[in-house]
């Protein structure tokens, strides 16, 4: 009896210490900023050599729409569709509290995490308010690369117009 006791206990600790992170975590944090370059930056202003540092050599983005994409042709998909008309600007915000961030480990040495989170999906037209077109769900995994992070999966899936 006090040996499954034990190992309950053992379960239960590291089943907690993989769990999501804070929000006041480090980690979070990182994840989160780094989000905001890839997205705000990249999509939202078109300022794509921090967005370009951010994203792995052998990226895989993948679509439920618009099919999987390596690196070179996310950002050429980039330039033409979200960037390519000033006149219908698509807009990404990412929707407060969804995001969840769980670390990845390899022998107590942390090299990735798993970002999870919701977006919607916006138009900027001139002289008119943002207006909303859809939402959809993301997943991110972000590895360590000699020290900073880059999105090496995506998978951006469930779009829903609004």
């Amino acid at each position: 009896m006090h040996k499954n006791i034990v190992i309950l206990i053992i379960s239960l600790t590291t089943t907690l210490s993989f769990a999501q992170v804070s929000q006041d975590s480090e980690l979070f944090k990182t994840i989160v900023a780094n989000d905001s370059i890839v997205f705000e930056q990249g999509f939202n202003q078109c300022n794509f050599p921090p967005m370009i540092e951010l994203l792995s050599d052998d990226l895989e983005f993948y679509h439920d729409q618009a099919g999987i994409q390596n690196k070179e042709l996310f950002i050429k998909a980039m330039e033409k569709n979200i960037c390519g008309n000033s006149i219908q600007k698509p807009i990404r915000k990412l929707v407060d509290g969804s995001t969840k961030i769980f670390p990845l480990y390899n022998d107590s040495e942390l090299y990735g995490a798993i970002q999870e989170g919701k977006h919607e999906f916006y138009i900027k037209e001139p002289n008119k308010e943002l207006y909303i077109t859809g939402e959809a769900l993301f997943t991110i995994l972000w590895v360590k690369d000699h020290e900073q992070w880059k999105a090496k999966r995506v998978l951006s899936y469930d779009h829903r117009a609004r």
